[in-house]
């Protein structure tokens, strides 16, 4: 498969005697299943299979799966852990100044000056604003990710420049 996916969901276990998967939403655009028929599942060992979705309801922040094929909780197991993804030329338009979070790991991360910090490893998402999680040579930074901290924020070329407050980058 060449296509860039992009996960939307995780599922977490097996649920109920017919197949069904709980998973956890990795997308802020939960709306995207109403049109989905079909999916990639990548698991961590490596087996990626397009699956089928047969029907899922969403259930206390999580949603419920049922892929065409998979009827009991002993098939459901096998794609337990497993990334729900969609092609990137799916992933829902975004206004210009909103990321995925995928686009921003492996962003370099440098200071007005020019002073590189490191490498985005991940946005960490607390409930209010999120953190970016930058790994420098020597110590890992938490940038918040706001519009006066990360004043550039260039996700082709992977750069992202901030200015950051005093006392920021000590710890």
């Amino acid at each position: 498969m060449n296509e860039d996916l992009v996960t939307i969901a995780k599922t977490v276990k097996a649920r109920g005697l017919r197949g069904e998967l709980v998973a956890d939403l990795l997308t802020d655009f939960p709306e995207r299943f109403d049109n989905l028929e079909r999916i990639f599942a990548v698991c961590a060992d490596g087996k990626t299979a397009e699956l089928e979705i047969e029907k899922f309801w969403f259930q206390k922040n999580r949603v419920i799966l049922k892929f065409k094929g998979i009827d009991s909780i002993e098939a459901a197991e096998t794609w337990r852990n497993c990334d729900i993804c969609i092609p990137e030329t799916e992933a829902v338009e975004l206004e210009e100044d909103e990321f995925f979070d995928w686009e921003l790991e492996d962003c370099q991360v440098e200071t007005l000056g020019g002073e590189k910090l490191g490498k985005v490893q991940e946005l960490m998402r607390t409930g209010g604003t999120e953190i970016l999680v930058v790994k420098g040579a020597e110590k890992e930074y938490l940038i918040p990710f706001a519009e006066t901290i990360c004043v550039e924020v260039d996700v082709e070329n992977k750069l992202i420049r901030v200015d950051a407050p005093k006392g920021l980058l000590e710890f």
